[in-house]
């Protein structure tokens, strides 16, 4: 497989989302004026960037911001950076493909945010206290929550207001929903997959954190290289030519190389499985991709061996380490506490969250606005309820 693509590798027009003033997924549920020079998915982007959700994603676990037992270290990815990432690949995937970019990129920025504090493991912890009451978190229809709700920067509408596209890729970019389950989402095309701009995000967002976490493993020293090269064939093939072409070069540069040509090998895979996917079925049209039998964002059998295999090393000596067990168990404690804490006394709450419990119950608007927290303000808030 060669590296280079060109627009040879541009699919049919008709399947990318045009963002044109007329199209209906840029339409909005509160109805504004075209900008004179920005497009609707640009507007988005900009909505989302100058979000306060997405401000807090500097504060929130992507895998560790800290060592256990250990002070903060700077250069770990955090769940803001590891979005910015993501944007990267999904923008470049996309504009591969002549898909829309702009709608890919927004997707990508937007795809996080409904996360709560601590990751994985906070996001475990709150869904299985919601789970006492009936309810369940899902991080993906809390995004949607968030971004049509609970921001505040209009005075003519709550919400930021964005383009059906983005709210419909920001529920469905990674798994897909029935009428049955989600009855208030009927106008995001349940039952039809996304677009591929939506379709992609899945798989941007893994190769992203895949490449990024085995990194970040080895700067904090509980990954081990030789274990690496050991599991993962196509990292030690590209290892061993970063070796034989930088002989005299500092070891951490060596694999930081290596790990760029697996990261550019997957998605350079990505953007010709989805080109062939497109073209074996023949579909020239968005609506042949929302209805085809599958989705068609996918990377080959051989490079999904390779993505299974560093996901599977990952939790193995990465995810679940023994001193990330020990970091996962913290959080997964602290957000019980708070979560049964508020419980027992809404009125610390603030105002805003109070007055939302007649409407969405108490359970919901404690879990929201646990959802809402950074690490760090969870961590104190949790110590000065224990202290009370």
């Amino acid at each position: 497989m060669t590296s280079t693509i060109g627009t040879s590798a541009h699919l049919p027009p008709g399947i990318a989302v045009h963002g044109d003033a007329g199209c209906a997924l840029t339409q909005r549920a509160h109805l504004e004026p075209y900008h004179p020079y920005r497009s609707p998915f640009t507007r988005d982007t900009a909505r989302v960037l100058h979000a306060r959700a997405f401000r807090r994603l500097a504060g929130k676990t992507q895998v560790f911001t800290r060592l256990p037992d250990g002070p903060p270290a700077d250069h770990f990815r955090s769940r803001l950076t590891h979005t910015l990432e993501v944007a990267q690949i999904a923008r470049t995937t996309a504009a591969a493909l002549g898909l829309n970019a702009e709608l890919a990129e927004v997707l990508a920025l937007a795809h996080d945010i409904g996360h709560p504090p601590y990751g994985h493991a906070g996001e475990r912890a709150l869904d299985a206290a919601l789970r006492g009451y009936g309810l369940s978190f899902d991080h993906n229809l809390h995004a949607l929550r968030i971004v049509t709700w609970f921001e505040e920067r209009y005075p003519a509408f709550r919400g930021l207001n964005l383009t059906l596209a983005v709210r419909e890729g920001i529920v469905k970019h990674s798994r897909d929903y029935t009428s049955s389950e989600q009855p208030e989402l009927a106008e995001l095309f349940l039952g039809q997959f996304p677009p591929l701009e939506a379709q992609l995000i899945d798989l941007a967002d893994e190769i992203a954190y895949l490449t990024a976490d085995l990194e970040d493993g080895l700067d904090s020293g509980i990954l081990v290289l030789d274990e690496m090269r050991e599991a993962l064939p196509l990292l030690r093939e590209f290892h061993d030519d970063a070796l034989r072409l930088y002989p005299d070069s500092a070891p951490r540069l060596v694999y930081s190389d290596a790990l760029r040509r697996m990261l550019d090998m997957l998605v350079t895979d990505l953007i010709y499985e989805i080109r062939a996917g497109v073209a074996g079925l023949g579909a020239t049209t968005l609506k042949e991709i929302r209805n085809a039998p599958t989705r068609l964002a996918a990377l080959s059998p051989k490079m999904e061996t390779e993505r299974a295999r560093a996901k599977t090393f990952l939790y193995e000596k990465l995810y679940n380490s023994p001193g990330q067990e020990e970091v996962h168990a913290h959080a997964e404690q602290v957000v019980a506490d708070l979560f049964a804490k508020l419980m027992a006394e809404p009125g610390r709450m603030p105002p805003d969250h109070r007055a939302q419990i007649e409407a969405q119950g108490l359970a919901r608007t404690v879990a929201d606005y646990i959802a809402g927290m950074t690490d760090g303000y969870i961590e104190e808030l949790w110590s000065r309820v224990r202290q009370d």
